[in-house]
């Protein structure tokens, strides 16, 4: 099996899209590349054990938590002025350096949440309703080619970053055993995506 090594098309970044914090298309691309060259690097290692590919051994869920945590430390790593917030799963992921005490808080207003999905159009589901900075990145895996040579290497097709209020989200039903969660409802939605980073 061959690893492709895939890279972000700087050609498909939105110039006029509004970034808060000081943030740049160049951290975007950066971040990303970090990650596809992580992936890069595992999966020729698998591979060359006759392993499969890490994004075909990690069910979605799991991927959707690793692309998440490592886009949050990425974006950290290039942005100006944004940190990972040291809170164990504190809101928002990122958050502004020096605004909280350690770069740490529960609940904190001044900052940007990271989501990822597999959803084309970036509807995810949240763990509440919150005012905030929401930035998703929709990605895709190859699952499906055959032969599996020729899979393509996991991608991100979209990008949006929105603010949103509270009154963007609907309350989903909750089961016997289920979490409460939140997703963005139909305006709320079309918000996240006028002010979209980079599509495909």
């Amino acid at each position: 099996m061959t690893v492709k090594r895939n890279s972000l098309d700087p050609a498909k970044l939105n110039s006029a899209a509004s970034l808060p914090y000081e943030l740049r298309l160049e951290d975007f691309r950066l971040a990303i590349q970090d990650v596809y060259d992580f992936f890069f690097d595992v999966n020729t290692s698998l591979v060359h054990k006759g392993l499969d590919r890490l994004d075909e051994l990690l069910r979605p869920a799991i991927m959707s938590g690793v692309l998440s945590d490592m886009l949050t430390a990425s974006l950290a790593k290039h942005s100006r002025t944004l940190i990972v917030n040291t809170y164990f799963n504190g809101h928002p992921d990122l958050v502004v350096r020096g605004k909280y005490p350690s770069n740490a808080v529960k609940a904190g207003e001044h900052g940007v949440e990271i989501k990822t999905t597999r959803k084309a159009g970036g509807a995810v589901d949240t763990h509440g309703a919150r005012a905030q900075w929401m930035c998703v990145f929709v990605y895709a895996v190859d699952n499906q080619s055959e032969p599996a040579i020729e899979r393509h290497a996991m991608r991100f097709t979209e990008i949006y970053l929105g603010q949103v209020a509270v009154d963007d989200f609907r309350k989903n039903a909750r089961g016997e055993l289920g979490t409460r969660t939140a997703t963005l409802h139909a305006q709320g939605i079309a918000k996240l995506r006028k002010n979209w980073v980079y599509r495909e």
